[in-house]
C-alpha cells in the first residue's frame, strides 16, 4: 500500500555533525527511517542539498550508521540528483515493505571519508603488509565486506599503506569483529585511499563477518603438480602466503586444466582433468573460471583466496599427457629441417 503524505521534516542522526548520519524523515508528526532499496549517490546528493550541507562533487557519500527505530517510512526512493528536496523524488511511502531497520540508509555530506576515518590497517597477517582489511571510523575499528572486492581494491590498500605494489592479492584472513564499515567498494586501482573508491554500502549489505576481505602485498604464488609419475601430472597445488594448498573442483573444467599445463611448460596437445586423491593443508582456490588463454592459474576469475565451502575430497588434478616438450627433440628436428 503506497500513500502520498507530505514530508514534514528531514534530518540526519547518529553522526558527529548535522551533515552526516542515518536519514530520518517525519510524517504526521512521527519520525522514521528510510529503506536502502535503490538508494545510491543521487539520493544522498539530494539529502545533502535539502539540508544545506556540502553538496560539491565527491563531497557526499552513501553510508551506514546502523539501525534506527520506529517506522520505516520510505522505500524505493528514486532521484535524478537534481531535485532540491527529497519530496520531489519518486518514492514509495508505505508501511508494507520487506525492509527492517538493518537496511536503514545513511549519508555523509561534509568532507571526504579521510576526515572521518582515522586509520587503515591490515590485521591477522605475519607482517603489516598482509592481513584482514580494517578501517577506523568514528573511533571504532571495523572490517570490509567482499562484494565487488578484487585486486584493484587490493592495489589501493597496498599503495595507501606504503607496501609493495608490484604484486597485490585479494584474499581471506578469516572473520574479524565489530562493524562492517564498507561493502561493495568499486575501485579503479588509481585511488590514493580506499575511501576514495565508489561505495555502495547499503545496496550490498553483509550480515556477518565471514566474508571480511584481506590483502597481501607480496611476491607471486607458485604452482605444482603432486602425486603423479612426472612433473606434468598430479594434484594441482598452489603456494600462497608461503604455504602450499590445493584447488577445489567446483566449476573445474578443461580450460582450467589447460592453463595449468601451459603455466608449467607441459604439453598442452592432450590434457585430462582428473583426480590424484585429497591433499592436505589449505584449500586456496575454488570456483575457477578460466578462458583457457591465461598465463597463470590465478589470472582466472576465482573466489577469494582461502574462502570456500569445499573439502579435500574435491581436490583437482591434471594430466598433461606427453610431459614437457624435449629440448633435444626440438634441436634434432630443427637440424633435420635445415639439412
Amino acid at each position: 500500500l503506497a500513500l502520498e503524505y507530505k514530508l514534514e521534516e528531514l534530518k540526519l542522526e547518529g553522526g558527529i555533525s548535522r551533515c552526516e548520519g542515518r536519514v530520518m524523515v517525519r510524517f504526521y508528526g512521527e519520525w522514521g527511517s528510510m529503506c536502502d532499496y535503490r538508494w545510491d549517490m543521487k539520493e544522498a546528493s539530494v539529502v545533502c542539498r535539502q539540508l544545506g550541507c556540502n553538496n560539491s562533487p565527491g563531497q557526499h557519500k552513501a553510508a551506514s550508521f546502523g539501525p534506527g527505530s520506529g517506522k520505516v517510512w520510505l522505500s524505493q526512493v528514486k532521484c535524478t540528483g537534481d531535485e532540491f528536496t527529497l519530496s520531489e523524488c519518486k518514492r514509495n511511502l508505505t508501511l508494507f515493505h520487506n525492509c527492517d531497520h538493518t537496511a536503514d540508509v545513511g549519508v555523509i555530506c561534509a568532507g571526504r571519508y579521510s576526515e572521518l576515518i582515522v586509520k587503515l590497517r591490515l590485521a591477522g597477517g605475519s607482517n603489516r603488509c598482509e592481513g584482514r582489511v580494517e578501517v577506523k571510523h568514528h573511533g571504532e575499528w571495523g572490517t570490509v565486506g567482499d562484494f565487488f572486492w578484487d585486486n584493484k581494491a587490493a592495489m589501493v590498500v597496498c599503495r595507501q599503506l606504503g607496501c609493495n605494489t608490484s604484486y597485490e592479492q585479494a584474499t581471506s584472513f578469516g572473520a574479524g569483529t565489530g562493524k562492517i564499515w564498507f561493502s561493495g567498494l568499486k575501485c579503479t586501482g588509481n585511488e590514493s585511499a580506499l575511501w576514495d573508491c565508489e561505495p555502495e554500502l547499503n545496496r550490498y549489505r553483509i550480515w556477518n563477518n565471514t566474508a571480511d576481505v584481506g590483502v597481501i602485498c607480496a611476491e607471486p604464488e607458485e604452482l605444482r603438480l603432486v602425486g603423479g609419475t612426472n612433473d606434468c601430472e598430479g594434484r594441482v597445488e598452489v603456494k600462497h602466503r608461503g604455504e602450499w594448498g590445493t584447488v577445489c573442483g567446483n566449476d573445474w573444467d578443461m580450460r582450467d586444466a589447460a592453463v595449468v599445463c601451459r603455466q608449467l611448460g607441459c604439453n598442452t596437445s592432450l590434457i585430462k582433468a582428473t583426480t590424484f586423491g585429497g591433499g592436505s593443508g589449505k584449500i586456496w582456490l575454488s570456483h575457477l573460471q578460466c578462458t583457457g588463454k591465461e598465463t597463470s592459474l590465478w589470472e582466472c576469475k576465482h573466489g577469494m583466496w582461502g574462502l570456500h565451502y569445499c573439502n579435500h575430497g574435491q581436490d583437482v588434478g591434471v594430466i598433461c599427457q606427453g610431459g614437457k616438450p624435449s629440448n633435444i627433440y626440438f634441436h634434432v628436428y630443427a637440424t633435420v629441417f635445415y639439412q
